[in-house]
């Protein structure tokens, strides 16, 4: 039996309800094509650190797009091979072979694969230079950058698509040819056989892979937690986890959601549960858009704000200072002098200058320190000291973090200063690695030409009630002010920055709205296989307004269900983020971004509810008699 000719003669006689899955690869194709395309022309610019945060952040959103469409594709044609089980058993009962009939939806998803995978190549190069002249605007690259030449984006977009979607097929395709030729007899529409050992193993393995990856975190390098890769990429991990099980996970969360409308309604809420849970494949395909919407926007903003927030708490344990004063004039040294000459305080002042670290091996890396006076530091600051003490820093010495590697208390370190000039100094102090600035100390004469950024003030106990006015009265001599500490800090608080969140904007914005379209196209595409079971519903003596309304009660039912998988993982992610930070010593507050995860929640209920009303009112314009004969 020549399989290709039969599965291209099954595409042309069910197009219609194979729109979906061709809508969901073609977009996601298309979206991954935009990401590598600014990808590439990123890469092609002079080196620079503007330039590395671009191709850092065009390559987040470029994997995050990728997972986002390889996810919700593989559902949906998963899902699609799942509605044709009467039709793959007639091809059994018909004489066809369990390979033949594995071969023909493989053949089925090549051909599907191969013509959304090449449109949505041509969407992603259309919409492209757009994408391009919007990172010029936002200040995230040169405004007169053009989109490159490049081909590769291309060539790597249309096949992760076609390995996408045969993928998402394949584990379908094998349970399709299982089937047996009395399959095609089947009545019932409760899926059987969800959980199988793969499914099973695959979703605890992944569980498992996350459990061990956030407790080798914790007992090694805590700080991994936070970094911008790491809360990026972690979620995902979970993301595919709650897709796997989400048959099991499903139907408690769906009894816990219906407990109320169940018991105080006539027969809607049973009905709608009963729906919900005897379709899981169906209730997964359409959670699945939402979970992972809900999900990284929730861990994406929370761990940008509970970063953010870390960093301002750990900047007010790093300092003693009662007062700071930020001098504006031009020779701040004068300010350094007039303020120390007021009774009753210590100051220490502090500068930035550049200081480059030579490794064993001869690799300069480029870094900034502070320069301090020793004892001035050791009163002002609290560092978390690891080794050794910040009062032993000389003019031969440096004080720096864990990362460095110098963790042992004398140990010679090579620097190049900011004139150029090469120097070993010791290490006279290891301190604890953090979010902020835990960074490199030395002594005035080892960073030439470094101007003093901040003077920190503190109140000594020959302090009185005049001392304050008299720092203020040395201070608007040199037009600088003097502020409290909660002042200072919240005027030079660590937030978020525009840039970041602009980052944030750039990784979730084309995969938010990748999801709302796949959320909206599966939802049309499973009422589409639903025309059977809604004429029966109105044979049964149920109206076309309470049919429509009862499947888009059900709808609206799963989008809270994966609403509510999403806001899961984000917890777990935010959690692990929280431990992290513990383990830091940072006692930052847990911050949980209700109001971005509300408004996603609220945009996918907005698109389900009439996205389902429509599809059902579009399955129900046949009469039912009609309908459920055939």
């Amino acid at each position: 039996m020549r399989m290709l000719p039969i599965a291209w003669k099954s595409l042309r006689a069910r197009w219609v309800g194979l729109i979906g899955a061709f809508t969901a690869l073609a977009l996601g194709v298309a979206m991954t094509t935009v990401m590598l395309l600014g990808l590439a022309t990123a890469l092609a610019l002079p080196g620079g650190e503007a330039v590395v945060s671009l191709v850092a952040a065009l390559g987040t959103a470029g994997g995050v797009s990728a997972f986002v469409s390889a996810f919700v594709v593989a559902s949906t044609f998963s899902y699609a091979v799942a509605q044709r089980r009467r039709e793959l058993g007639l091809l059994r009962l018909a004489g066809a072979t369990r390979a033949q009939v594995r071969r023909a939806v493989l053949a089925e998803a090549l051909i599907l694969g191969v013509a959304a995978s090449a449109v949505g190549c041509v969407l992603g190069r259309l919409a492209a230079p757009s994408m391009v002249r919007w990172l010029g605007d936002v200040d995230m690259a040169p405004r007169d950058l053009a989109l490159g030449s490049q081909h590769w984006p291309l060539y790597a977009a249309f096949w992760t698509g076609l390995l996408v979607a045969l993928g998402g097929v394949a584990v379908a395709a094998r349970r399709a040819g299982r089937l047996g030729p009395l399959d095609a007899l089947r009545d019932a529409e409760v899926d059987t056989g969800v959980m199988t050992a793969g499914r099973w193993l695959w979703g605890l393995g992944l569980l498992a892979a996350a459990a061990v990856l956030v407790g080798a975190a914790l007992c090694t390098d805590p700080a991994e937690l936070l970094r911008r890769k790491t809360y990026t990429v972690r979620p995902m991990v979970l993301i595919s986890a709650c897709g796997l099980l989400s048959p099991v996970l499903a139907r408690p969360l769906l009894r816990a959601l219906t407990w109320w409308p169940a018991r105080h309604t006539a027969y809607a809420g049973r009905l709608v549960r009963a729906n919900a849970s005897a379709a899981v494949r169906r209730t997964g395909a359409v959670a699945a858009p939402v979970l992972v919407a809900v999900a990284l926007t929730g861990s994406l903003a929370g761990a940008l704000e509970t970063v953010s927030a870390a960093r301002t708490v750990e900047a007010r344990s790093r300092t003693a200072a009662d007062f700071v004063a930020v001098p504006r004039a031009a020779s701040p040294d004068a300010l350094v002098d007039a303020l120390r000459a007021v009774p009753g305080v210590t100051v220490s002042a502090t500068a930035p200058t550049p200081l480059s670290l030579v490794e064993p091996d001869g690799t300069v890396v480029d870094s900034e320190a502070r320069t301090a006076e020793p004892a001035a530091l050791a009163a002002l600051a609290r560092l978390p000291v690891r080794a050794g003490a910040v009062s032993a820093l000389d003019d031969g010495g440096i004080v720096l973090p864990e990362e460095w590697g110098r963790t042992t208390v004398g140990d010679p370190v090579p620097v190049i200063r900011a004139d150029g000039s090469r120097v070993t100094l010791r290490v006279a102090a290891v301190l604890r690695d953090g979010l902020g600035d835990n960074g490199l100390y030395v002594t005035p004469p080892n960073g030439p030409g470094a101007r003093v950024d901040r003077v920190e003030i503190r109140l000594t106990g020959a302090a009185d009630a005049a001392t304050v006015r008299r720092l203020e009265a040395a201070a608007a001599r040199f037009d600088a002010s003097v502020d409290t500490r909660e002042e200072w800090l919240a005027a030079t608080s660590p937030a978020a920055s525009r840039v970041a969140w602009l980052r944030t904007v750039l990784v979730l914005g084309l995969a938010l709205a990748y999801t709302g379209i796949a959320l909206a196209n599966t939802l049309a595409m499973a009422t589409a296989g639903r025309r059977r079971e809604l004429a029966l519903l109105r044979l049964a003596g149920a109206t076309r307004a309470q049919v429509i309304r009862l499947v888009t009660a059900e709808s609206v039912l799963v989008v809270v269900v994966g609403a509510v998988l999403g806001c899961a993982v984000a917890g777990i992610q935010l959690g692990t983020m929280h431990a992290g930070l513990a383990m830091l010593v940072v006692d930052a507050p847990l911050i949980v971004p209700w109001r971005p995860v509300a408004l996603v929640t609220g945009a996918c209920v907005l698109v389900a509810a009439p996205c389902a009303a429509l599809s059902a009112a579009w399955a129900l314009r046949r009469r039912p008699v009609t309908v459920a004969a055939g």
